[in-house]
């Protein structure tokens, strides 16, 4: 692969929904406003997890990452996707279109990972309890983090690095609402299946494989719950986990759906909302599924709320 081929280097055109100019206001209208809920309720689960001592355990360390992940995650992409709804307007610059490519790819494998491992630590906490404490020590959990959040931005740099060594085509126009690597590929101007199969292989290792060791880790846990003879106790072991397994159905459905689907399946257009989906609504359901799942969560920010000391 050459150099990059530029002949208009301030940047380029993100033509997102310009085909749709009268859906572009209530996008505008309802992103700003779930972008908010989601700074709101991620910024509430973190601080939550932080002031309350009851919350001080694993599973709430995770969450926390998640939360931060989340709320960089939508602030990587929000505010260009508002600033471009809102007018005619649709430019990105070159630099900013490297570093929204570089943060999305990079927070959105470390949440494949980190995801994998919050099932890891339900898993440890259902299937072997007796060695919970030894296994999920303070240490050990800033390991396993540090290794999701160093894994996702290895693959990011490989990924960004790749893309934008990439000749492109001179008029720049990129058929999507943020500068994402299937819609940068498709305005090169040489043939792109040497990083459509490196793409295909780091959805593999990113998506496929976390989604296996979670589909394997739940397995396992069903089967110990199922084990246990109280009916309050299988139902509180199944409620632990019930928060995540939504999130990882709902994150990874979309992903799949976008990344792993063969492209000739979908319109542009469908895959543009799954996209939405996943980098903007999800983000949002995290906090509302683990409160209004989780009666440690609501107690926790009940007390935040009144500033009750005790």
């Amino acid at each position: 692969m050459k150099g990059t081929n530029f002949s208009n280097p301030a940047g380029f055109i993100l033509l997102g929904f310009s085909d749709q100019p009268q859906l572009e206001m209530v996008l505008l209208l309802v992103i700003a406003v779930i972008y908010i809920l989601t700074l709101m309720g991620n910024t509430a689960i973190i601080l939550v997890s932080q002031l309350s001592p009851k919350l001080h355990t694993p599973m709430y360390f995770f969450l926390s990452n998640l939360s931060f992940l989340d709320l960089c995650f939508t602030t990587s992409i929000v505010p260009q996707m508002l600033w471009n709804l809102k007018g005619p307007e649709k430019t990105i610059s070159y630099a900013g279109c490297v570093i929204q490519l570089y943060l999305a790819l990079g927070l959105g494998s470390t949440e494949c990972v980190l995801l994998t491992v919050m099932a890891y630590d339900r898993f440890n906490a259902i299937c072997r309890p007796l060695h919970y404490s030894v296994t999920m020590h303070p240490k050990h959990l800033q390991q396993l983090a540090a290794v999701a959040w160093v894994s996702g931005f290895v693959e990011s740099t490989v990924q960004t690095i790749l893309v934008f060594q990439l000749p492109l085509c001179s008029h720049h126009r990129v058929d999507d609402f943020m500068c994402e690597e299937p819609a940068l590929m498709k305005i090169a101007c040489v043939d792109t299946t040497f990083l459509e199969n490196e793409l295909a292989i780091a959805s593999v290792l990113y998506v496929v494989t976390p989604l296996g060791f979670i589909l394997i880790s739940y397995g396992c846990i069903v089967r110990s719950v199922l084990r246990i003879k109280s009916a309050e106790g299988r139902r509180r072991a199944f409620e632990t986990c019930g928060s995540h397994l939504i999130i990882v159905v709902l994150f990874f459905g979309t992903i799949i759906s976008v990344y792993i689907q063969p492209k000739s399946k979908y319109k542009q257009n469908h895959s543009k909302f799954l996209t939405l989906f996943y980098t903007v609504v999800t983000p949002s359901l995290n906090p509302l599924i683990y409160t209004l799942r989780n009666k440690e969560v609501k107690w926790a920010l009940k007390r935040l709320l009144r500033r009750d000391p005790t």
